[in-house]
């Protein structure tokens, strides 16, 4: 965990692990797709990124954000320490509605554009709060167990897979200007571009793997980051054998830039 957390078992602490770190994939993909949004605002591919990014609002974000109302705030609500803290972020849910709602009726595409950056911008604070705050308090709890709330919960801890990709399918074409290849014949502009410098390194590889996760064979991405990635590399080989190419666009001595695209 990218904090120091003290939990009442061990099961909690695994619990708590888990959580954040389905929520650093969450982060990654949420990067990726409003990447997306942006980069095509002005083009002839911006409602296709930006039905990508709805998409995945619904599938994803939407369902987390109940799941946790209906199991992790209820209880952290019954915690005095927690009260404020919980009416806070079911707030924060209430402006994440509203920025969905807005992102779905948004008719220009730099408007589009602007509820997606505003959306991923609250939704990084609102999982801060929740792996720095919330969770720790939590799972610090004798009255509670994190690991009993979670069980069977996929909303919270990911590993399911029972949507219909239709979004990801609207991202590959996004990312490669309209067609599916893994032909490397598209150019870098062309490709979405996850920055991982910006991001905290407990969470790097998690947030990596949840953007790396929702492409579909022959979409890809570029990878940017402030040293050669090699245990990063290592891991996703050994995470999903020959899944992924790799491709080195620029080798430093600052900035290190990898196409990686999926077989």
């Amino acid at each position: 965990m990218s904090t120091v957390t003290i939990a009442s078992t061990h099961a909690d602490a695994e619990a708590a692990e888990k959580v954040e770190e389905h929520h650093a994939q969450m982060a990654g993909r949420l990067a990726l797709l409003t990447g997306d949004v942006l980069r095509t605002a002005r083009t002839d591919r911006a409602e296709t990124a930006r039905q990508a990014l709805l998409s995945w609002l619904r599938d994803e974000l939407v369902p987390h954000a109940a799941a946790e109302e209906k199991t992790l705030y209820p209880a952290a609500a019954q915690i005095a320490e927690a009260r404020l803290l919980v009416e806070a972020m079911l707030e924060e849910h209430v402006l994440i509605h509203r920025l969905v709602a807005d992102l779905e009726r948004a008719e220009d595409p730099v408007e589009a554009a602007g509820f997606a950056r505003a959306l991923e911008t609250l939704f990084g604070s609102h999982l801060a709060k929740e792996n720095d705050q919330l969770i720790p308090t939590l799972v610090a709890s004798p009255s509670y167990s994190v690991a009993e709330m979670l069980t069977g919960m996929h909303e919270l801890l990911g590993g399911h897979d029972d949507h219909d990709h239709a979004g990801d399918a609207a991202a590959t074409e996004a990312g490669h200007g309209g067609h599916q290849c893994a032909c490397g014949g598209h150019d870098d502009a062309g490709l979405p571009e996850l920055d991982v410098r910006v991001i905290p390194h407990a969470i790097r590889h998690a947030t990596i793997f949840g953007a790396l996760d929702g492409l579909r064979p022959g979409a890809g991405l570029l990878l940017v980051a402030d040293h050669n990635p090699l245990p990063l590399l290592a891991q996703l080989e050994q995470r999903a054998r020959g899944a992924f190419a790799v491709s080195y666009r620029e080798s430093g001595p600052e900035v290190w830039r990898l196409e990686l695209s999926r077989s």
